[in-house]
């Protein structure tokens, strides 16, 4: 306290005494003289400056952290996407601008361009994000880019212009209330998603140059429509043919080809996938069109690892089908280690991505468990193994116990909490809470 009352005398005694300069012998306040010149300072303001610097104790900020919100988000986003932690990033930061107040005013919160082979999670990215959110993967507005190959099917997005036959019958897809129909209490966005963007007329790309800039839209009516709450979702597959020939010997199950696979090395392979993806965009899409976008993305390939992953969520997807339909009967299935890796072996292919392995388990596990619901060889509370038999070819369904109860697994508090509850019961990391009995043997 000492201290501190003798540097507020210091201060007061500075600014209140009188000092005589060297110069013109007139008598100054402070640094400025009776008839207002200025003079230069003087040694004691610098040493009073000097002493309340160091008094100071400055603490170092980490930018790099985010807020509850934005870490939330993030980890739905890792659960439900795999291998694609540049684009996860990108809509975080994003998302954590938007709730900061940071957003750039008049624009949307984000204009994203997504690249990559077909199969590389591209538009689950999207449905993740808006069920993340939203609560539900389709709270969004998904333009197929595909049905607008012709300039005047812009009517579609837009409206007629009154005077021609039927412009009050038709409804816009981009219009306000559609905008706004997923709003919740807490969150205030709405998403848009164009699909193979490139597939559209040049009409599109010319429309949507005001509302990746400003925001806005015409419809055909002279209403304007708001975009500064959406994030804008841009997916293409150019440049694909070329990403193939780079990305294939990654996939070490559809390639026996040899790669350095050190930290360096696949940070180059990634650079030149990205290189690839970025200039086909530039060669299809003007400049103009390119500079509106706030980031391009170009999803990286699917390796043997995210592959096992993609694995287990579709597999806990295909045992939420099974709890949850209102007609089927409520079992849980597991795979052994073996069928694991024989339906990644199938289902792993260098053009398709992970589409093909979702076709590869509709054809060997949802279709033979529907012809044992359809011939009623399972009942309520039945538990299956899925086997490889010993040729290595032929896959097995074994009824290891019946009589479990799954009310508990019926009505989960949320879809992720529920695939996860299922897929641990059935990986036995769950405890039992049904009557054992002996297993059927092999036919």
């Amino acid at each position: 306290m000492g201290l501190q009352a003798g540097v507020i005398l210091l201060l007061y005694l500075r600014h209140n005494m009188c000092y005589t300069t060297s110069k013109n012998q007139q008598m100054v306040d402070s640094g400025k003289d009776r008839i207002g010149i200025k003079v230069a300072p003087y040694e004691t303001d610098k040493t009073v400056m000097s002493f309340l610097n160091n008094s100071r104790t400055a603490r170092l900020l980490d930018p790099t952290q985010t807020g509850q919100d934005a870490e939330k988000l993030e980890r739905n986003l890792l659960r439900r996407v795999v291998g694609q932690d540049d684009a996860v990033d990108q809509v975080v930061k994003a998302y954590q601008t938007y709730l900061a107040g940071l957003a750039c005013p008049g624009r949307p919160i984000g204009n994203f361009l997504f690249l990559g082979p077909t199969g590389s999670g591209k538009t689950r990215m999207v449905e993740s994000a808006a069920e993340a959110l939203l609560g539900d993967a389709r709270a969004m507005i998904k333009i197929d880019c595909a049905e607008f190959a012709h300039s005047h099917e812009i009517a579609k997005l837009i409206g007629s212009p009154p005077g021609y036959l039927g412009h009050r019958e038709t409804h816009p897809v981009l219009s306000q209330e559609s905008l706004d129909l997923y709003h919740t209490d807490k969150v205030k966005l709405s998403f848009v998603l164009f699909d193979e963007i490139e597939k559209a007329s040049d009409t599109l790309w010319n429309l949507l140059l005001g509302v990746l800039d400003k925001a806005t839209l015409t419809l055909g009516d002279n209403r304007r429509v708001d975009f500064s709450r959406s994030l804008i979702f841009l997916t293409s597959n150019l440049g694909a043919s070329e990403m193939s020939k780079l990305i294939s010997p990654k996939l070490g199950f559809a390639s026996g080809i040899e790669r350095d696979n050190s930290e360096a090395a696949d940070e180059e392979h990634q650079r030149k996938v990205s290189t690839v993806g970025l200039e086909a965009a530039r060669r299809k899409f003007t400049p103009e069109f390119m500079n509106r976008i706030d980031k391009t993305v170009v999803f990286k390939p699917l390796g043997d690892h995210a592959m096992r992953k993609i694995f287990d969520l579709e597999v806990g997807y295909i045992q939420q089908r099974i709890l949850q339909s209102p007609t089927a009967v409520p079992f849980v299935f597991s795979c052994a280690d073996d069928v694991k890796d024989h339906l990644l072996k199938e289902g792993t292919d260098v053009k398709y991505g992970a589409r093909h392995l979702k076709r590869v388990l509709e054809r060997n596990l949802v279709q033979p468990l529907a012809n044992l619901i359809a011939t009623g060889q399972v009942s309520v509370g039945d538990r299956l193994r899925v086997e490889l038999d010993d040729e290595g070819g032929k896959l097995l369904f074994l009824k290891e116990s019946e009589g479990m109860s799954i009310a508990a697994y019926r009505s989960p508090g949320s879809q992720d909490e529920y695939v996860e509850a299922a897929a641990a019961y059935a990986r036995d990391k769950a405890e039992p809470v049904f009557k054992p009995v002996v297993a059927r043997s092999r036919k």
